[in-house]
């Protein structure tokens, strides 16, 4: 693996948390454990690819209300339940809400290993579309007012004339801006820049 992952253990049996860490740092994975969900919220941890691990019943609040606090926090680490109580309606709305896997106790040890290296490829990919559209947001960024007008008009499928209509300008102006926002954006043709404006819309009132 290029970084080494980190699985976050949210268990408050100490004998479940230390088999879990043991597990997890026999096949090279980086284990963090926590009693109680506070104990995790109150943590600060390196941004590393990984996921948490988490148990529905924690003394200070039930899985699927932390589960829920994560996502209103920005923490966007894919989560992996387990529980000793499993029933099928809890797992159906711990998964609704995003979970990777919901795994009952006791579970095989393959089981769990499975459901993290899911979470993890779940969470490296996440990272990595992210990234992208850093890249291309910074590009965009780059591009004067005027050819970010005229990219965003282009890829919305307007021709040449129509957006020079719209902008006030000639179209061999229009073909110029087009041309500069496409090297700046390191766009090898149309599509390319129809994909990239995708990326940077969202952002645009």
């Amino acid at each position: 693996m290029p970084d080494k992952a980190i699985i976050h253990v949210v268990d408050d049996d100490a004998s479940m948390r230390g088999a879990l860490e043991s597990l997890f740092e026999s096949v090279g994975l980086g284990t963090q454990t926590y009693g109680a969900a506070g104990d995790f919220l109150a943590a600060s941890f390196a941004d590393m690819p990984g996921c948490i691990v988490i148990d529905v019943r924690l003394p200070d609040m039930n899985g699927l209300d932390f589960q829920a606090k994560l996502t209103q926090m920005g923490v966007r680490l894919p989560v992996v339940m387990m529980t000793g109580y499993g029933d099928i309606p809890t797992s159906v709305r711990a998964l609704k809400r995003g979970a990777v896997d919901f795994l009952p106790k006791p579970f095989r040890d393959q089981d769990m290993l499975d459901a993290v290296m899911a979470a993890i490829d779940r969470d490296r990919q996440r990272r990595a579309i992210d990234g992208d559209v850093s890249q291309v947001r910074q590009r965009f960024e780059t591009l004067s007012p005027r050819e970010q007008q005229v990219m965003l008009l282009v890829t919305a499928g307007k021709m040449n004339k129509q957006v020079a209509g719209d902008l006030g300008i000639t179209e061999i102006t229009v073909k110029i801006h087009r041309g500069a926002a496409m090297r700046k954006m390191g766009a090898r043709t149309l599509v390319d820049l129809v994909h990239m404006a995708e990326l940077v819309k969202p952002r645009r009132p």
